[in-house]
C-alpha cells in the first residue's frame, strides 16, 4: 500500500471540505479550490480528517493513490497558509518592479517585459532583485514562477538571469584565451 496515500489529511479549523462524488471543494480563509479526483479513488471524510482510499488494487489505482492524497493535502494547505515561490534576479541593470498588478522586468532586452498574473496569483517585489509569486494553488504558483524564470534563464558563464531562490547554477569556464601565441 502507498505510504503517502494512506496518511490522513487533517482538516484545520475554519476549513470547509465538500465531497460530491469524484469532485472535491475546499474553502478556507484564503479562498476556495476545486478539483476532480480520479474515479478509481474515493475521498472519505473521517472525524476531523480526510482519507484517500482505493477500492481496487490494480496498477492505475496504485499509481494515483499517493498523487491524489498529495493534491488534496496541497488544497487544504493552500486555503489555510498559501504558497510562495521566491525568485532572485542577478545581473547589472536587471530589476523587477510592480506596476499595478503586473510584474515589469528589465532584463537587458530592448524593452521591459510585463507579466500579467493569472487569477488567484499575485507578485511581491521585496527589492529590485528579489521577488516572489504568491497564491493558494501550488500548481499555478509553480507554473507562474517558471514563466517568470523563462523570461531570462540563468546563463552558465556569469550566472546572469532569473533564478529560483537557492537554485545552484553550474558554472562553466570561459575561453582560455590566446596562450603561447600563433602557430
Amino acid at each position: 500500500m502507498s505510504r503517502i496515500g494512506r496518511l490522513p489529511i487533517p482538516i484545520p479549523p475554519g476549513v470547509e471540505v465538500t465531497i460530491d462524488g469524484s469532485s472535491i471543494t475546499v474553502s478556507g480563509p484564503r479562498g476556495q479550490l476545486h478539483r476532480d479526483v480520479a474515479p478509481e479513488l474515493n475521498v472519505v471524510r473521517d472525524d476531523g480528517s480526510l482519507r484517500v482510499e482505493r477500492p481496487r488494487d490494480d496498477k492505475r489505482s496504485r499509481e494515483l493513490h499517493g498523487l491524489t492524497r498529495t493534491l488534496v493535502a496541497n488544497m487544504v494547505t493552500g486555503v489555510t497558509i498559501g504558497f510562495r515561490k521566491p525568485l532572485e534576479i542577478t545581473g547589472v541593470g536587471y530589476r523587477a518592479q510592480k506596476v499595478g498588478d503586473k510584474l515589469q522586468l528589465s532584463l537587458g532586452y530592448s524593452h521591459p517585459i510585463e507579466i500579467d498574473p493569472p487569477a488567484g496569483i499575485s507578485f511581491e517585489v521585496e527589492n529590485p532583485t528579489k521577488l516572489a509569486v504568491v497564491g493558494i494553488d501550488k500548481e499555478l504558483v509553480g507554473l507562474t514562477a517558471a514563466r517568470v524564470r523563462a523570461t531570462r534563464k540563468p546563463e552558465p558563464y556569469k550566472g546572469k538571469g532569473v533564478r529560483y531562490a537557492g537554485e545552484q547554477i553550474r558554472r562553466k569556464a570561459g575561453k582560455a584565451g590566446k596562450i603561447g601565441g600563433k602557430k
